[in-house]
């Protein structure tokens, strides 16, 4: 039987994913080193040797582009709270699994964007888009919380200033943490995690 040179259907819409995914994983590590601002598709494109044209061809202008990278981290994060709800334990095991991936991906080039990206950065309707993902991410933390104070494993607190609390700590790391630097995201992300929860452990009398 003779094979064809030609690729087949699977095999086109595969390389289109694989050299998507390329030139948006370069973008969102040039926006994350640069800034938004800072940053033009013509650089994204000459750091991989394509032309900017090729950029729309896959993933549109530079705002659908930003807009693309943060939402990738937000699903991220959104895949690991709905992981932390199905586990076994109590509401507290849960949210400590979810605050562990949670800072671990915003050290991470998407979940990174996400932090290091100011709305002002996108369109209107972008901006807008990019609020209810984040949105999402605050509701989920809460549930967790309420989860842990219902179950006894978390001291009652005011949730809306222990999910800011958290959130204000674990975001800060995708800003100053260096993928070389001593400590892996990994082994960053648990001691912190730790130390925040320190501080939710329900009270004897």
């Amino acid at each position: 039987m003779q094979i064809s040179p030609f690729r087949n259907q699977d095999e086109r819409k595969a390389d289109r994913e694989e050299k998507r995914e390329a030139v948006l994983r370069a973008a969102v590590r040039m926006f994350n080193a640069r800034g938004f601002h800072a940053t033009s598709l013509d650089d994204v494109a000459a750091s991989l040797g394509i032309s900017k044209p090729t950029i729309y061809h896959y993933l549109g202008n530079k705002d659908q582009v930003l807009l693309e990278c943060v939402t990738r981290g937000v699903a991220q994060m959104s895949e690991a709270a709905a992981e932390a709800r199905a586990q076994p334990g109590n509401g507290l095991d849960r949210l400590r699994s979810f605050l562990v991936r949670y800072s671990g991906i915003t050290m991470d080039d998407f979940g990174r964007c996400v932090i290091r990206t100011a709305e002002e950065a996108l369109t209107t309707a972008s901006a807008t888009r990019f609020r209810a993902l984040k949105r999402e991410i605050d509701r989920a933390m809460r549930g967790l919380l309420t989860e842990g104070m219902k179950d006894g494993s978390i001291a009652l607190l005011d949730v809306k200033i222990a999910a800011f609390t958290l959130a204000g700590a674990l975001n800060w790391p995708a800003r100053w943490h260096r993928a070389d630097g001593e400590l892996s995201p990994e082994s960053l992300a648990e001691q912190m995690v730790d130390l925040l929860l320190l501080g939710m452990a329900p009270r004897s009398a």
